[in-house]
């Protein structure tokens, strides 16, 4: 076996919004990568390869006009990757959601490849040391929509709809949590509504409406708001859901995306808040500073609890 190493850039290195474009670049090469023994890592916040020296070969494409860091080392890998799953690397840091991308990505290898068992190896020495540490965001996705939404809804007794854009993990998460029941009522939308009926089957006591895009804002709802938790969209969902929008005319989006949805010049009179802004910054700011100190603590876990480079 030749030495495991890794290469990575990540939005310390670079600006987040545009590391979440390349990102999304690169992220449909996981499957031929995994096939030629490469671990691809892509989150909004970063690009890391990881494999045998000799599988990696040239991979400039991957880092083009970014710089990037190498890790050497089977052992250092695996802490690496352990820091990443146990939400240590996260722009908000202890965040739970960059454990599943991490296993989801590690889930494309051949289990027998040493990268696969370095990698699985980590996941379960970032997960434990979260846990030990307890490193969890008081902050989390969930917690800073529900807070922005809840500034925008002082003083109004009975607010309308929430209107959920997207069905994946982060939206069900979001449905699933109590930020959700001040509303009267909850509309997920959708693409397939089909396919969603049968995911949330039995999975949640909440009442929910599934629609489509052009079912929704057929009169305006003022005191209505909307979070996207979506993406990789095609031009035409994008088309739509701008139309939808701007005919609810919602007190407030939220766009969770790394690439944002809309732009602000196209819906200039809504209320529409990115990731980017700094409503949303300053929310995140205060999870970190509720997180840091333990920090040294979780990598120092970490470090301690890995097996020996003897081992690997």
């Amino acid at each position: 076996m030749t030495d495991i190493v890794g290469h990575y850039v990540d939005h310390e290195m670079t600006s987040p919004f545009q590391m979440a474009q390349h990102s999304a670049k690169i992220k449909p090469m996981a499957i031929d990568l995994a096939k030629r023994g490469i671990l691809l890592i892509t989150t909004c916040l970063r690009v890391e390869v990881y494999g045998e020296e000799s599988a990696l070969g040239n991979i400039d494409l991957l880092f083009s006009g970014f710089p990037r860091a190498l890790v050497k080392g089977a052992r250092a890998v695996a802490k690496r990757l352990a820091e990443i799953s146990s939400g240590a690397k996260s722009q908000i840091l202890g965040e739970p959601y960059v454990n599943d991308q991490v296993s989801n990505a590690v889930a494309l290898l051949d289990p027998a490849l040493p990268i696969s068992r370095i990698a699985r190896l980590a996941l379960g020495v970032g997960r434990a040391s979260r846990e030990r540490l307890h490193f969890i965001a008081p902050f989390n996705y969930d917690r800073i929509v529900y807070d922005l939404i809840a500034e925008q809804f002082k003083g109004i007794e009975e607010p309308g709809r929430l209107y959920m854009i997207g069905a994946g993990m982060l939206g069900r998460d979001l449905i699933s949590t109590g930020g959700a029941d001040r509303f009267r009522s909850t509309v997920v939308v959708t693409r397939n509504p089909k396919k969603l009926r049968r995911r949330l089957r039995g999975s949640s006591d909440r009442e929910i409406a599934i629609m489509r895009p052009e079912e929704i804002g057929g009169v305006r709802e003022l005191r209505s708001c909307a979070v996207i938790a979506t993406a990789d969209l095609s031009e035409d969902y994008k088309a739509a859901l701008k139309g939808a929008l701007l005919r609810l005319e919602p007190r407030i989006i939220v766009d969770l995306s790394s690439i944002p949805v809309l732009s602000k010049c196209a819906v200039p009179k809504l209320n529409y808040v990115t990731m980017y802004d700094q409503d949303f910054l300053r929310l995140i700011d205060l999870n970190n500073q509720h997180l840091v100190s333990k920090l040294p603590l979780l990598l120092s876990d970490i470090e301690r609890t890995l097996p020996t480079a003897e081992v690997f």
